[in-house]
């Protein structure tokens, strides 16, 4: 059971960010650290008594939903970077990406796919799930997985940044996914670092992306043989993406389940006074 959840997990980090393309030779490449510089405004806990399954496999644990995922130090995770196009059109990759239900969370919690590239969803728990794309584009989906194995594909259409992914049965899973033309792009991982390799010189305009902070856009200029360094900073003070982050449920038990609306004109909710 220990290595099966071993290599679960690390099948997740790889579908977050898919291993680095070998630096071909007259390109370039960008590394960066993203950094959250502002209060931390706390991550609630996601309490599982509504469906008593979530928290069996959860037994002893502390779940958090991991909205400001950043460390001592400020480093933040899950934050989508991407290079802005337009590129000349490429060969869409043939290697899927993935997202595991597993413990009632989605994982990764941030993911990019290429247009026309597959996106699958996998149940790993023994319960009911269900797998439900938010687009404002094409690529709306919605599909349920009763079984442990169940595998679901879907093929991205459109450019989107960010399609959210949802579970209706146990609404406190969400995801997202940076739909985008081109590979050039990365998630940070834990350590708030990331990196884009292979990319042609030139000058270009580099996005971040923040489930509760939005983007954040700065340029870069990209020398052929030399990394190049950009680095994004977070103060907690940004406009609220354009990603609805409605209908996330945080239950306590089957009698109290607690609502927390966020539209996009407003401020952030604090996360903290859920219950």
């Amino acid at each position: 059971m220990r290595s099966a959840l071993v290599v679960a997990l690390a099948t997740a980090l790889v579908a977050a960010n898919p291993p680095a393309r070998a630096q071909t030779t007259g390109m370039g490449s960008i590394k960066g650290h993203v950094r959250f510089t502002g209060k931390h405004p706390g991550n609630a806990i996601i309490r599982m008594g509504a469906d008593p399954l979530c928290a069996k496999l959860n037994s002893g644990k502390r779940v958090v939903q991991e909205t400001v995922a950043s460390t001592v130090d400020g480093s933040l995770a899950n934050v989508f970077v991407r290079l802005q196009g337009p590129f000349p059109k490429a060969a869409v990759p043939s290697q899927p990406v993935s997202i595991n239900q597993m413990g009632c969370v989605y994982e990764p919690r941030v993911v990019g796919v290429v247009v026309g590239q597959t996106l699958q969803v996998r149940n790993s728990d023994d319960l009911l799930h269900n797998v439900h794309g938010l687009s404002v584009k094409g690529n709306s989906f919605n599909v349920s997985e009763p079984k442990a194995g169940m595998v679901q594909q879907f093929k991205m259409k459109d450019e989107e940044v960010m399609l959210r992914l949802k579970c209706d049965v146990h609404s406190w899973m969400v995801a997202f996914i940076g739909v985008v033309t081109s590979s050039y792009f990365a998630v940070s991982d834990r350590a708030g670092m990331f990196e884009i390799a292979s990319v042609p010189p030139g000058s270009y305009s580099i996005q971040a992306w923040h489930e509760r902070y939005g983007p954040v856009v700065q340029t870069v200029r990209v020398r052929a043989g030399a990394p190049s360094t950009v680095d994004f900073s977070y103060t907690g003070n940004e406009p609220a993406p354009s990603v609805r982050l409605e209908d996330l449920t945080l239950p306590a038990d089957v009698s109290a389940v607690t609502f927390v609306r966020w539209s996009p004109s407003g401020p952030p909710p604090d996360l903290r006074s859920a219950r």
